[in-house]
């Protein structure tokens, strides 16, 4: 060996071309960072502060709605029981000792004339401070026409119109009269005081 200095072998055209396309294929293990400037440097912390940043999206409302209350059924109240005449009112009015403060005949009515009537003769009456008065229905009558009916009805339904609700702030009770008021035909009716009522 001489001391000159070897110089490398000189690739050949076949080689180098072959060094140059293995370059061109490899990829770096270690891919450079981009300096800061550069596009892409910072990318990911921004994306990441982003991110924290953004507001939460609106929580969907899962929560089952409860069932609307069903409205409460106020209680029933019951009407005032009906009271009967005092035993002696009832025997100072068969002496005929005892009157009535007014009185009422429905004969010849409807049954729709009769309850209108009725309700209004009974409802002045109680205005009025009256404490007694006499409903008159009739027997009934074997004659035959378009009243005949009607008259027998009336005796009975008027009994059950004075123990129907609307007639109880007015009706302290009802029985059948005495003979000199009627018997059968006929009803006292006791009616209810009331406030500010006027003077007989």
């Amino acid at each position: 060996m001489n001391g000159k200095s070897r110089r490398g072998r000189q690739l050949s055209p076949e080689e180098r071309a072959l060094w140059e396309q293995v370059a061109r294929s490899a990829k770096p293990l270690h891919p450079p960072k981009p300096k800061p400037g550069q596009p892409g440097a910072g990318d990911g912390a921004l994306a990441q502060k982003a991110e924290r940043n953004e507001p939460p999206a609106p929580a969907t409302s899962t929560a089952i709605r409860s069932p609307q209350a069903k409205p409460t059924v106020p209680p029933t109240i019951k009407p005032p029981a009906l009271a009967p005449l005092e035993r002696r009112h009832r025997q100072k009015l068969a002496r005929g000792k005892a009157g009535v403060d007014a009185r009422i005949d429905l004969h010849g009515l409807t049954q729709a004339e009769a309850h209108s009537r009725l309700a209004g003769f009974l409802r002045l009456a109680q205005a009025k401070g009256h404490t007694l008065v006499l409903v008159i229905t009739g027997k009934g009558s074997p004659e035959r026409g378009a009243y005949a009916h009607e008259r027998g009805v009336l005796r009975r339904v008027v009994p059950q119109w004075l123990a129907m609700p609307e007639f109880r702030s007015v009706v302290v009770g009802f029985e059948e009269a005495q003979r000199t008021h009627g018997g059968g035909g006929a009803l006292y009716v006791r009616i209810r005081k009331k406030r500010g009522a006027v003077a007989r």
